[in-house]
């Protein structure tokens, strides 16, 4: 009887317990300081003018007060008109990206990075989340500021749908680094992660989820 009570225990036990997550967060908790608007060695990544030095064919629009937009078209839904994503024509290794972004309730975008074949980003690329999960208490690595497929951010950070939100990932010897909102929240070595095939280096763009979403203040550092 004690035996079974025991095994009765430890089922109800294991039942209780949480799945593991195969994506852990391994950033520590702390603050960060975002780089100063004068910050050395950035290049804006827009012109000021139009979307000359991307590539397209979705409905992305360059304001005049220097955001940029996705307006989706009638009939346009799902994430998998890779053409319709915006990307860079020039390709970056190591870098320092920092943007700012907005979304509309239940927004979706994503920035991608050491993208090799824009038609095929989602396989040839590396994506960081962008998404409304606004007071969502445990983020997983699809929810906004994950790198899909293989890291959870450390804390949620993404503020209420309207407002503007900031990240600076930098890269540099396959050591990524993510600072959301000032927060690190994403720490990862990609030689030991689901990304350790993925490309060193490649285009940087944005996705297209056919949902509004606004990016401002785009500008690279490339680290040597």
């Amino acid at each position: 009887m004690k035996t079974l009570l025991c095994l009765c225990g430890l089922a109800a036990v294991l039942r209780a317990a949480p799945a593991k997550d195969p994506y852990p967060v391994s950033a520590p908790a702390i603050a960060v300081t975002h780089p100063a608007a004068d910050a050395p060695g950035f290049t804006p990544l827009f012109n000021g003018t139009d979307l000359a030095g991307w590539k397209t064919k979705g409905n992305w629009v360059y304001d005049t007060d220097g955001t940029v937009t996705l307006k989706p078209r009638a009939g346009e839904t799902g994430w998998k008109r890779f053409d319709a994503y915006l990307f860079t024509e020039k390709k970056y290794r190591d870098f320092v990206l920092d943007l700012e972004f907005k979304i509309e309730p239940k927004g979706n975008s994503g920035v991608f990075f050491c993208v090799a074949d824009p038609l095929n980003p989602v396989d040839k690329g590396i994506e960081l989340q962008v998404l409304d999960t606004y007071g969502l208490a445990t983020p997983g690595n699809h929810d906004c500021g994950g790198i899909i497929r293989a890291m959870a951010p450390s804390q949620n950070m993404v503020k209420p749908v309207g407002e503007w939100n900031r990240y600076t990932l930098t890269l540099k010897d396959r050591l990524l680094q993510v600072d959301f909102n000032g927060q690190r929240i994403i720490l990862l070595k990609l030689d030991e992660s689901p990304m350790k095939d993925r490309p060193a280096d490649g285009h940087v763009g944005f996705q297209d989820e056919a949902k509004r979403v606004w990016y401002r203040g785009v500008r690279l550092r490339e680290l040597k």
